[in-house]
Formats: structure tokens, C-alpha cells, sequence
């Protein structure tokens, strides 16, 4: 199949699609598409397919756009050539003459919060200029939007909610409120309860790993015993998993809760598993494709994470643990783009006017032609990835240059392949720590090593909007995991309607799909598995994810009345294959103070050069952005001399 640039298309148009559409390879490999259409076909004798209604100038707008998003072509291939040695050396740029107060590389939400903080501090009046590769703000937390019989659907490109397994920071938690943001409010919003009644999960069992194809409903609701006679498992294998979810025996006996917690942290989860429960290789099979904290595997998540994360085989045993008290926990409907669009309208208010708070700013329209106007103290200039970043003076030794005014050159590459350069006073990288050190080679090689250590978790969420949510209510799940699956989990989205914004209010509704992938190279250690996930994702062509996408959605559920050709009306593939901050673990990584932390000796202060990011957090989460763009910003006013 193909995806259709058509945003005018009618009941009657669809209907005579003939079960494709068409459109030049180059407009949805570069995403330029309208992101509302794959394939809207063959309506129903009783009830007419669901129109696309006029969407907007994708050319104007990036949240409608489709095809590869996230780090898509044309995205990346500028950090490639930097980290390839294609930078060395003096880099020549045209001088475009500009000078700011603060350059900011990334507008994800670390960058965009560092922007918000530098002007708290020395008032609005600052010029700031922010530079991001991306066609899109945002950085992870982007946007994918739709266009159905005049309603419009948004769902998340990458980041999802704002939670944490602790609470946030005094920073962090007082920027919400600003914000307009009050996570303590998911109820309030949330209809899902009562869209999608019950429904619950399952799993799907694929007949090459388990022997017959089979959705099985009722996992972590049915009692296991019901549960597991239901999966296509030899009558041993069942009754393994059975015992590891009901039999609360201590599986490491005879030793101290403290001496468990040890042990458990020097273990993977696996071995866990099989050397102490007694899991066999078949029963083993079921938690194939589990991500557990950071999407660690089995075979690299410690057996203590795994816990942590209420992981099956630890009810029955006493085991020293440190006190973690959760967050908050809200799900915009379009994830923490909605926070990044907040900072936007702060940072540049006439671009999304109607964005003031959380009722407001997922109905906002934004206008991308307002960000980078000469007019605004902060400007955002998209599609302009940086690939220099330098001391015109001399920061030897970590000295603060003497030059206050024109302190760092700053060179990006343009869409066109030019290259300009502006200069700044300071800079906060807040892109990821594994571009700085080719970009920033001034900086020490200790802290350019470091900030090399991480291995980003490639992470991909695909966008999949269908016709209603029938097939899924006739099998009586919201929710898939798929051991083996192309896609690992795939859910309906949560029914949320807030102010202006209408989400599903029944399942003969419109609803978005997310199909959530993250490939690996099982039986490696855990950062060579995500290089290997990061290379099979930047191999894999558009329609290789697109086929994946229907093969399994029409397995999983064609038993239960679903066509793909039929009921899916879009696809958007958000890859990233530089996903979530990569954070330590017990197995992996060496047990270090955490001065002497790859991230914290990556992040330190060079010059008038400070580095934001959840990278510099080791953290995957939205508050630690927050909080490390807080951090880089404090370091620079004191390289600045002014506090």
C-alpha cells in the first residue's frame, strides 16, 4: 500500500479508490504527505466509511505530516557525516551576522525549558535562538495529527505522559503551574473507563514461536490458571507460569533481605527465572519482546529491576528496598507535545495564541511561519542541524572566555546543504550527549569519552488510526503484547477529551492504535543490543513497517472482524532510532560514585558551553529534561558573571 497527499477525499472518492491509492515515492518517504490517509477503502453496506476532511498545508504544518517521521530522512544524515570525521577541522559557513544572548541546539523540551528559564532570569527581552534538526519542535514529544469527517485526531510521536518513578524536582514541579498544568488530573479528563468497558489485555501467541496463532484476553485479570490453559503452551510450560505467578515462595532461601537485594541486583531477570523459579525454554518464550524499566530485555534487565517493576516471582520474598514513591501521572492526548507547545507560546506567544493552559493547548493550532520571525527575542529555527559549536576566545583549561559579547560560533546546515553560523554570548547544548563530542571537539577528550558512553534505547511508536474499535471490543482487549511481534505492544489510546478537544466517545469511533516497537539483538549486552536495534531501524524502509503494521493487526484480530484494508485509515511511523536517555544498571555498568558517572563528567561546564538534556540526567523522563536545562542555565549565568 500507499500513502495518498489527497486531504479533499470524499466517501464516494474512497469507495472508488479500488483498494489503493497512489502517490510518489519521494512525498511519503520524506513525509511530506497530509497524514491522513493509507489506503481509505471499502466502505460498509450499513454505515459509510469515514471521510478525510481538508487537513492542513502539511508544507506549513509538520504535526499533519506522515510516512517515516520522528528521526526521518533528511533528519539526521548531517550528525552522521560529523561523527564520521566530515566536520574535521575549521568548518566554513556564511556569516549571517546574528548575534543572541543564548543559543540553545534542540527544541525538545530540555532545550525549549532552558530557553523559558534564561529569560525568568534576565527577562523577556533576551535575543535566545533555538536550533533543531527537526521539521517539528518538540523533540521526542512530537505531535501526529489527522483529519476525519471534519474531526480532528492527535495522538504522540514519542514521550507519553508525565510520570516518573519518583516525584518531580521543586524545578521541575514548579514549572507545570506555569505552564497551566495540573497532573493530578487524569480523571478529570479520561473517559476510557467507560469508552472502551470491558476490555482489558491480552496476549498474542504467533504460531512460529508458540505453535498456533492465538489472542488470548484476560491477562492480569482472568486467574492465571484460566489464563494460561487458554495459550497454546505444553501442559509443563503452563504450569511453570502458573507457579511463578501464584506460588509465593522465597526462591532464594536462606539468605538476608539485604543479601537477596544483592543478589538480585547481580542477576538478570532470566536467570532469575530460569536458574532459581525453574522456567523452562518454553515458558520462557512468554517474556520474549517485555520491556521493563527503559526497555530493558530479560536476558539484560537485573533481576532487582524487574522486581522493582512488579515483575512476577518476588511476592513471597523479603527483600531490602530503597523507598520510590511515583509521580503524578497525566497523558495528554498527543503526550508531552502539549508541554512543548506550552513553552512555545510562552517563548513566542503570537505562534500558538490559543494555547494558555492544559483545557487549552490540545485544540491549538500552531502557526510554524511565526517562529523564527526577525521580530521575536526568541526565535525558533527548525530544520537547521548544528554541526560546530566553538570558543572564539580561548577556553583552555575551563577558563570563562574574556569576550562577553561574541563568546561561541554556532554553525548549522540549512535544508539546501549551506551551512550559516551565528554567534552567542553562551550556549546550551541540549541535543543528545552522543552528537556533542563531534560537534564541541574543543572540549576535553575525558569529558568527549564520557559523553560518548551512552547507548540511546531506539524506540519506535506508530501512529494507527482505524475506523472504530469494534474488532478490538469483540475480543475483549484495549491492549496487546505480542512476545514476538514485529510490534511488541500495541493498545488503543486513552479516550480523553479535554476542553475544545473530543476524543472517542464509543468505539464505533475513530481511534488511534499505538504500536510500540523496540528491536534489539537478544543474547548481547544491552548497549550493543540497541546499537543493533538503532542500525535494523535506520535499514528499514517505509513500506517493510507499513506491511508489518497490517500483517499483524489483521492476525491478531481478523478473527474478530477486522479488515485492515477495511479499518485502517493511517499510518504514521514515529522511529528513534536514538530513542530514551540510556540510564545504568546493576549489570551493565560498573557500580561508581556519582561524581564519576559517564553523565555527570559529560555534563560539565566548558567555557560558555553548559549541557542540557535527560542524557545528562541518565533518566528517561520529562522532569529530568526540565531539571538538567535548569542546571545548564545556572552554570552559564555564573560563566557569565551574572549572579
Amino acid at each position: 500500500m500507499t500513502q495518498d497527499t489527497r486531504s479533499d477525499l470524499s466517501d464516494g472518492a474512497a469507495a472508488g479508490a479500488a483498494g489503493q491509492t497512489h502517490v510518489a515515492r519521494r512525498d511519503f518517504l520524506g513525509g511530506v504527505g497530509a497524514g491522513t490517509i493509507l489506503g481509505l477503502i471499502g466502505a460498509e453496506p450499513a454505515r459509510a466509511a469515514p471521510a478525510v476532511s481538508a487537513a492542513p498545508d502539511a508544507a506549513l504544518y509538520p504535526p499533519a505530516r506522515a510516512g517515516l517521521r520522528g528521526q526521518y530522512p533528511g533528519s539526521f544524515e548531517a550528525a552522521h557525516d560529523a561523527r564520521d570525521g566530515g566536520f574535521a577541522g575549521p568548518v566554513s559557513a556564511l556569516d549571517s551576522g546574528e548575534h543572541y544572548d543564548l543559543v540553545v541546539v534542540g527544541g525538545g523540551i530540555s532545550g525549549l525549558s532552558a530557553a523559558h528559564f534564561w529569560r525568568a532570569a534576565l527577562g523577556q527581552a533576551q535575543r535566545i535562538l533555538i536550533l533543531d534538526n527537526h521539521d517539528d519542535f518538540g523533540g521526542h514529544a512530537k505531535r501526529n495529527e489527522f483529519h476525519v469527517n471534519g474531526r480532528t485526531i492527535v495522538s504522540y510521536g514519542g514521550t507519553m505522559s508525565i510520570e516518573t518513578p519518583f516525584p518531580y524536582s521543586y524545578v521541575a514541579r514548579g514549572l507545570l503551574p506555569e505552564l497551566g498544568i495540573d497532573p493530578a488530573t487524569q480523571a478529570r479528563y479520561d473517559r476510557s473507563a467507560t469508552v472502551f468497558a470491558g476490555m482489558g489485555a491480552g496476549v498474542w501467541f504467533d504460531k512460529a514461536h508458540f505453535g498456533a496463532d492465538r489472542l488470548v484476553a484476560g491477562y492480569r485479570k482472568a486467574p492465571w490458571q484460566t489464563f494460561f490453559a487458554q495459550a497454546p503452551l505444553s501442559g509443563g510450560a503452563r504450569a511453570e507460569l502458573v507457579r511463578l505467578y501464584t506460588d509465593p515462595r522465597d526462591w532464594l532461601p536462606g539468605l538476608t533481605p539485604q543479601a537477596r537485594a544483592d543478589a538480585l541486583k547481580n542477576m538478570s531477570y532470566q536467570d532469575f527465572l530460569t536458574r532459581h523459579v525453574g522456567l523452562g525454554n518454553e515458558a520462557l518464550r512468554f517474556f520474549a519482546g517485555q520491556g521493563y524499566r527503559n526497555n530493558m530485555r530479560v536476558d539484560t534487565c537485573p533481576a532487582w529491576t524487574a522486581m522493582r517493576g512488579h515483575a512476577p516471582g518476588f511476592a513471597g520474598m523479603q527483600i531490602a528496598e530503597a523507598i520510590e514513591a511515583e509521580s503524578d501521572n497525566f497523558h495528554f492526548p498527543d503526550g508531552n507535545a502539549s508541554i512543548a507547545r506550552l513553552l512555545v507560546g510562552l517563548l513566542v506567544p503570537h505562534a500558538i495564541p490559543d494555547a494558555h493552559d492544559m483545557d487549552s493547548v490540545v485544540a491549538a493550532r500552531a502557526d510554524y511561519t511565526q517562529l523564527d520571525l526577525p521580530t521575536n527575542p526568541t526565535r525558533i529555527r527548525l530544520s537547521s542541524i548544528v554541526v560546530r559549536v566553538e570558543h572564539l576566545t580561548d577556553a583552555s583549561h575551563g577558563t570563562v572566555p574574556t569576550t562577553l559579547e561574541q563568546a561561541v560560533r554556532v554553525v548549522y546546515a540549512r535544508p539546501d546543504g549551506t551551512r550559516a553560523s551565528v554567534t552567542a554570548a553562551g550556549v546550551v547544548p541540549a541535543c543528545f550527549n552522543a552528537i556533542i563530542p563531534f560537534i564541541a571537539p574543543e572540549l576535553p577528550e575525558h569529558q568527549r569519552e564520557a559523553l560518548r558512553y551512552a547507548s540511546k534505547v531506539p524506540m519506535q511508536y506508530t501512529s494507527v488510526v482505524l475506523r472504530n474499535a469494534r474488532a478490538w471490543q469483540a475480543a475483549g482487549v484495549r491492549q496487546i503484547h505480542a512476545p514476538f511481534g514485529y510490534h511488541t505492544t500495541a493498545m488503543l489510546e486513552p479516550a480523553i477529551s479535554i476542553g475544545a478537544y473530543a476524543g472517542p466517545a464509543s468505539v464505533d469511533d475513530p481511534v488511534v492504535v499505538k504500536m510500540i516497537r523496540n528491536p534489539n539483538a537478544p543474547g548481547a549486552p544491552r548497549r550493543d543490543q540497541h546499537r543493533a536495534g538503532r542500525a535494523d531501524m535506520l535499514n528499514t524502509p517505509w513500506d517493510v513497517s507499513e506491511r508489518a503494521v497490517r500483517d499483524q493487526l489483521q492476525a491478531m484480530l481478523g478473527p474478530h472482524g477486522f479488515d485492515h484494508n477495511r479499518d485502517i485509515l493511517a499510518i504514521t511511523v514515529n522511529r528513534w532510532p536514538h530513542g530514551y536517555a540510556y540510564t545504568y544498571d546493576t549489570l551493565g555498568d560498573p557500580d561508581l560514585p556519582e561524581r564519576e558517572r559517564p553523565h555527570v563528567i559529560g555534563r560539565q561546564p566548558w567555557g560558555r558551553i553548559t549541557i542540557a538534556n535527560s542524557d545528562a540526567a541518565a533518566q528517561a523522563f520529562t522532569n529530568a529534561a526540565i531539571d538538567m536545562a535548569h542546571r545548564a542555565v545556572g552554570e552559564l549565568l555564573i560563566a557569565r558573571g551574572l549572579t
